[in-house]
């Protein structure tokens, strides 16, 4: 992780009718509490229509950063500009951003149409029936328009709160973990809703979330933060594939991390020694100049094979010992200790199981070097420490 963010663009995939003028930049925004640093100042553009998303664990300012485009705190440093207008000393009802809140908070004794209607009221709209009624068909609840918030799910209350926070046709809408409270299958159902809304209606979504899962299935691009500064930026599939760091490679699902030492190249792939055993990494996937490395491969990329079967040669390959299996179902999960004394976890889709490969069992792991990338092996393999969040 550098010491400085850099100018981060975030390249969104947004309806290519959509002009650049609604885009929200943060030039050198920075937080801090007396002592304690919440974001450090960072520079990032979220083009107009994207569904963007800010991803980390709890303290690493995603929140403080959400919270300064809304309004909800006041920059200690930069500027925030929405649609080209400096908003940074606007109070958040004067800018053209709505919020969605975990909680909802939703009007308990009003009813599922008054509180779609409430702002629109407020700004003293006389005539709100289509625009509710339309409001309320996007999030498929018109048959529910007369029940109030306790008579609804958790997911029917929060389609509710987007709705409410849509009607007053905001340039920017802000989700602050608005799926939290949900359970599993809830949250995985109003992930694709939101999907779905985000579409349809064609603004910018500003999403903060811990969860990766959620983040990659909803967002176009991720900002990955770590310690109140951008780590990684860019599409879901981009950060998997080609972490940059060994923060976003253990954040964004499992990684297994073998230290190796750079010792010459061929062609197009780097060769490297890890223990002993020759293995390599395409250059193209090798995100340092460093001559020792973390080599990189996801567990589901790895084939497990009992110690008697004939592996290609052209694959990266280590030899070990079977430590532990799960069954999960669509796959068992082995860790195989290798003789370096580290262990990989491998992921094997569950279609035609070796019966030989149990614990205690030897086997060779091996995968295609192509699905290899290498990192700095200075910097630390956990997540890190995460700094303290508003």
């Amino acid at each position: 992780m550098t010491d400085q963010a850099t100018d981060t663009t975030a390249k969104a995939t947004g309806p290519a009718e959509t002009p650049s003028g609604g885009d929200v930049r943060l030039t050198g925004i920075s937080k801090t509490y007396g002592s304690s640093t919440a974001v450090h100042p960072l520079d990032l553009t979220i083009p107009q229509g994207s569904f963007f998303a800010l991803l980390g664990a709890s303290g690493c300012g995603k929140t403080t950063t959400l919270r300064m485009i809304a309004g909800l705190e006041d920059p200690t440093s930069g500027t925030v500009l929405i649609g080209g207008q400096d908003v940074t000393a606007l109070p958040p009802y004067k800018r053209p951003v709505n919020t969605v809140f975990q909680n909802y908070a939703l009007f308990p004794h009003l009813d599922i149409y008054e509180n779609v209607a409430f702002g629109l009221r407020r700004r003293g709209k006389k005539d709100v029936k289509k625009q509710v009624e339309d409001m309320l068909e996007l999030v498929e609840l018109g048959p529910l328009a007369r029940r109030k918030p306790h008579q609804l799910s958790g997911g029917q209350q929060q389609r509710v709160a987007v709705a409410r926070a849509l009607i007053n046709h905001p340039q920017v809408l802000l989700l602050d973990e608005p799926l939290g409270a949900l359970d599993l299958k809830l949250r995985r159902q109003m992930q694709l809703e939101l999907k779905r809304i985000q579409t349809e209606v064609g603004i910018t979504f500003v999403h903060v979330t811990h969860d990766q899962e959620e983040a990659m299935t909803m967002a176009d691009t991720i900002a990955v933060m770590n310690g109140g500064r951008i780590e990684q930026l860019g599409a879901p599939a981009d950060l998997y594939e080609n972490p940059a760091t060994t923060f976003v490679a253990n954040f964004l699902g499992q990684s297994n991390l073998i230290p190796a030492e750079v010792t010459g190249n061929s062609g197009d792939e780097l060769l490297l020694s890890a223990g002993g055993t020759r293995l390599a990494v395409p250059r193209a996937r090798c995100a340092t100049d460093a001559t020792k490395v973390h080599l990189g491969v996801r567990p589901e990329k790895i084939t497990i094979a009992h110690s008697s079967t004939d592996v290609p040669e052209d694959r990266n390959r280590l030899v070990g010992t079977v430590v532990d299996s799960s069954f999960i179902g669509v796959s068992t999960q082995y860790t195989v200790r290798t003789g370096t004394g580290q262990d990989i976890a491998v992921f094997e889709q569950n279609m035609e199981r070796d019966g030989r490969i149990v614990p205690g069992a030897t086997v060779q792991v091996h995968w295609n070097p192509a699905h290899s990338f290498a990192l700095d092996a200075s910097q630390a393999i956990d997540a890190g420490t995460a700094e303290e969040d508003a």
